[in-house]
């Protein structure tokens, strides 16, 4: 035993012997050594998670916070106005109420459950609005409109319960408007929403946004559209908001003035009709587009809020009723004259004063080609020639000079696709001015006397544009100069559309506008020289169309018939003689425009 002092009230025995043995340790020492390790981790973890937290997902943590809390709300700008050339409305922005989704604002449980609410309010399906809820997501959207045209009652209704929908957002904004409605609706054109293609290729574009698609309001978008702008607020966990952090204010689009005459648009199209057809009217002396109708027609309003695949193929039915026919081929039949009377004399291998014999028929390649009403017209020359619409008179001309000439001069005159970078409107060109390598290269054949002989009365492989018949007319009214067609107000007498000589001699123009004139004084066009309009010049026409149906009626001309004003061509589709269809809707246009 040994015995060693212990502070205490006295001396203690310590029994060594006792320490040596390792089964004998205190128990009490280990456990408590276990619970301080235990305690310590437990403490540790929240210290791990906390730091996790706020070092390692602190910036993540936050721009999620932030999410829930700030929201950036888009404010688009209001787009440009569209006038006519007498400031009459054409299209501009209404006020319109619109509901919006902030899809991480719930789960994809809780949506079902508002989707569910929002249906019979707004009358939309519910799997609707969820399936643009998953579109959004995708996207990455914040926010998403389901309705942009909901009524004021459901606008104030939504309002003043907005606590049942968490994530649902009410707003005024503007939508585009057409008080025209089908008036004019191909040159206007229409807006849509931007596609995910035209996104990667215009930086400033954003999802759900709308541009112009057709006509003027896809041409002049970048004018029209203006700058969008955008509020950044601050929402509480209803989504309500609670204050505005910042703001940036949209810039609004420019107005943009047109050419077109309103009321002779209006004309024009009342005169045509329920008729497939077109009427273009252009200024003869600038180009000017006063008038582009075309039937069937379309309401540019039903595009301001999204269409349905079943809606748009009821829209399009089997009429085409986007289709410009304006902008469309037609065979130009007789009217075509005037271009192979321009061949003939541009060429030099006539003059203006040249006469030939006329008959009711001619051979060529062993295949008869009839005169215009069966007999012969006697020995005659350009004015007789055009105001009879001789054909025998000018099969002899194209053979005289041939295909290559009277393709040059159709396209001095205006034809096959000149100068369509200017019109203001993006188009392809529709039209045909043949010749033996365009034949070759479509149909694999070589040409023939027959096919000049079609072609020098505007048969054939020959199409043509009611807007290009009206610029080669409007050529000759004003002495011989090729205008330039344009919609855009401020492009009239710039550079850009000033007119061109043809190349035509005066004495040649002249005999042509004298020829055009006789058939109003006493031609196929006599019933226009009424006297409820000043003097015109036109030329009358009847094309070839499909097999077994009614040819096309077509007509061009100018007024008045010296110092002319307007140039006009009318084509309606199985309208028969251009006599009986064109020409009445043109002597309609006539007195809208001199009764000014």
């Amino acid at each position: 035993m040994v015995r060693e002092f212990s502070f205490g009230f006295g001396f203690r025995r310590i029994d060594n012997s006792k320490s040596l043995d390792p089964d004998r340790q205190p128990r009490p020492v280990a456990r408590s050594i276990a619970v301080m390790l235990a305690i310590t981790g437990l403490m540790a973890l929240p210290a791990m998670r906390l730091a996790q937290l706020q070092l390692v997902e602190g910036e993540e943590n936050s721009q999620r916070a932030d999410k829930n809390r700030i929201r950036l709300v888009p404010i688009p700008s209001n787009r440009g106005a569209i006038f006519d050339r007498n400031s009459k409305f054409l299209a501009g922005t209404r006020l319109t109420r619109s509901v919006y989704l902030w899809p991480g604002e719930q789960s994809r449980e809780q949506w079902q459950i508002t989707a569910a609410k929002l249906s019979p309010i707004l009358n939309i399906p519910t799997a609707q609005i969820i399936r643009k809820l998953e579109v959004a997501t995708a996207h990455e959207e914040r926010n998403i409109a389901i309705s942009q045209q909901v009524t004021p009652d459901v606008f104030i209704s939504l309002k003043e319960r907005g606590a049942e929908f968490p994530g649902v957002e009410v707003r005024a904004e503007s939508t585009r408007y057409y008080p025209q409605r089908e008036l004019a609706s191909h040159l206007i054109g229409h807006i849509g929403e931007v596609t995910p293609e035209e996104i990667q290729t215009n930086s400033e574009y954003r999802l759900r946004m709308k541009i112009g698609k057709e006509g003027v309001e896809a041409a002049a978008n970048d004018i029209l559209s203006g700058t969008w702008g955008a509020r950044l607020i601050e929402v509480n966990a209803l989504g309500q908001e609670i204050g505005e952090l910042e703001e940036i204010s949209p810039i609004g689009g420019d107005t943009v003035e047109l050419t077109l005459d309103l009321k002779l648009q209006r004309t024009a199209e009342k005169a045509l009709g329920p008729r497939r057809g077109a009427v273009v009217v252009l200024g003869a002396n600038t180009g000017e587009v006063l008038t582009m109708a075309s039937y069937p027609r379309f309401d540019p309003n039903i595009f301001t809020k999204p269409v349905s695949e079943g809606g748009w193929e009821d829209i399009q039915g089997k009429e085409n009723p986007f289709v410009n026919r304006a902008l469309q081929g037609y065979p130009p039949g007789s009217t075509f004259k005037i271009v192979t009377s321009a061949a003939a004399m541009g060429s030099g291998h006539y003059s203006p004063y040249s006469m030939l014999n006329t008959y009711p028929y001619i051979w060529v390649g062993g295949i008869r080609f009839n005169e215009h009403g069966g007999a012969s017209y006697g020995y005659i020359g350009f004015r007789e020639a055009l105001a009879y619409s001789s054909n025998s008179f000018f099969y002899q001309l194209g053979l005289g000079v041939g295909v290559d000439e009277i393709y040059k001069w159709s396209r001095r005159l205006g034809l096959g696709g000149v100068d369509l970078d200017v019109l203001g409107i993006s188009t392809s060109y529709n039209g045909i001015i043949p010749n033996p390598d365009l034949k070759q290269e479509l149909y694999g054949d070589y040409w023939y006397g027959g096919d000049t002989v079609n072609m020098s009365i505007g048969q054939g492989m020959v199409l043509c544009t009611p807007l290009e018949l009206a610029k080669m007319a409007a050529a000759i009214g004003n002495g011989g100069y090729r205008v330039k067609p344009h919609l855009l107000a401020s492009n009239t007498n710039t550079p850009l559309t000033a007119p061109e000589p043809v190349g035509l001699s005066p004495e040649a123009v002249a005999t042509i506008a004298e020829g055009m004139t006789d058939v109003v004084r006493y031609g196929t066009a006599s019933f226009l020289g009424d006297g409820s309009i000043p003097l015109s010049a036109g030329k009358t026409g009847t094309s070839e169309a499909g097999y077994g149906q009614k040819s096309h009626s077509v007509y061009v001309g100018f007024a008045p018939a010296y110092k002319p004003e307007i140039a006009i061509a009318v084509v309606v589709e199985n309208g028969g003689y251009g006599s009986v269809s064109a020409a009445p809707i043109a002597q309609q246009v006539y007195q809208t425009y001199f009764n000014k």
